[in-house]
């Protein structure tokens, strides 16, 4: 979850538009006629799920679409937007499980849109997305397979983007400020008063001073590319590939949400995902193996990014974590939604400091190194 290039999280206007408003701009910005439709969850944007009518003799096309109106801040920033929403595109021709819109009548991917939510005629940038079917994550009981196979996402996917993605719009995505982006894991500084006095903040004050003289120092030794930046439990979807209900196998059949990509580093984005497979999980110290093995087995680290990774997903935590407990405080109506990471985070965190990352990095290490070196190269 995020909002906009500042330095901080922005405070934004939610769209708030009925149903029978989206089903006018639907049929009058797209052409299509609904036949349902549903509000799906979201906390800065609003999200519809709906499926269309054919008559016939129309046009080819999906059956199901998700309206995605974005919020009215970042609405502002079109070249952003545009280029997360090639970049959706890009990988969608290359295999990857990914949404692609469908064209205005304008023949556009997006339009910029009125509505009125009580705070004034602001403008909210529109697209109709293909609807990805599948279960969240965080809804399953994942296994080692799993793990192995969102590594190996996390680290395709980045690839495929620094290596074959070229568009103007790409630009925008040099977000320095970006609150969300791991360089900026020093930012949190203005931010931990939100935790309060206690324990968690001594270790998140400590997680940035580490980060501060540990990491920063070393960005330039990483490799460069462009990150998802939030391969979260509920933005991989996955599905059945086996009936067995003793021992289910899953394959990833979608990834959304591509608001929070940025220039970073490879090694990012394998901290991200690492850090988003403990929330869950029974026996979050291992996940980091099983992630980095698929990882690996597309793109192997090398020494100074594996060195950095226990302070980089220890990062992760600290700007999730903070960033929720400030944004609670501005909202304090969403806080349940926001706090979703703190049920486990602070404990996993926590764990992880106590053990220390010479401890925590022989877990991680040992149980990659496990995998068959044909796997893992």
């Amino acid at each position: 979850m995020s909002s906009g290039n500042d330095c901080q999280p922005k405070a934004f206007t939610k769209p708030a538009f009925g149903e029978k408003e989206v089903i006018e701009l639907v049929g009058r910005v797209f052409g299509l006629k609904v036949s349902w439709i549903r509000p799906l969850p979201s906390y800065q944007d609003q999200n519809f799920h709906m499926h269309i009518s054919r008559s016939k003799g129309a046009g080819e096309g999906a059956d199901e679409y998700v309206l995605k109106i974005t919020n009215s801040e970042d609405s502002q920033e079109p070249d952003l937007i545009e280029a997360q929403t090639r970049a959706m595109m890009f990988l969608s021709a290359e295999g990857f499980p990914s949404a692609t819109p469908y064209l205005t009548k304008d023949g556009n991917i997006m339009s910029l849109e009125s509505g009125d939510t009580g705070a004034g005629n602001k403008k909210y940038m529109v697209r109709l997305l293909t609807y990805l079917p599948g279960t969240p994550v965080a809804k399953i009981a994942t296994n080692s397979h799993m793990l192995f196979e969102i590594g190996k996402l996390a680290a395709s996917l980045d690839k495929a983007l620094s290596e074959k993605f070229h568009h103007p719009s790409v630009k925008s995505l040099h977000r320095g400020q970006f609150i969300w982006n791991l360089a900026n894991v020093p930012l949190l500084d203005q931010y931990v008063y939100a935790v309060g006095q206690n324990k968690y903040r001594e270790v998140v004050e400590q997680v940035i001073e580490l980060f501060k003289g540990k990491v920063i120092p070393k960005l330039s030794s990483f490799r460069a590319c462009l990150n998802h930046g939030d391969l979260n439990d509920h933005n991989i979807l996955v599905d059945p590939s086996s009936a067995s209900l003793e021992n289910p196998q899953y394959r990833v059949s979608g990834i959304l949400d591509f608001s929070d990509m940025s220039y970073g580093y490879f090694v990012f984005e394998a901290a991200i995902a690492i850090m988003y497979m403990m929330i869950e999980s029974p026996d979050p110290l291992r996940v980091g193996g099983h992630v980095l093995a698929g990882f690996e087995s597309v793109l192997p680290l090398t020494e100074e990014e594996r060195g950095a990774l226990f302070l980089l997903v220890s990062g992760r935590f600290a700007q999730s974590l903070v960033i929720a407990a400030h944004t609670a405080l501005l909202y304090p109506e969403n806080e349940e939604y926001l706090m979703i990471t703190a049920k486990t985070g602070w404990k996993h965190l926590t764990t992880m400091f106590e053990l220390g990352q010479e401890a925590v990095e022989r877990i991680w290490f040992e149980t990659a190194q496990a995998y068959p070196s044909q796997a893992r190269a």
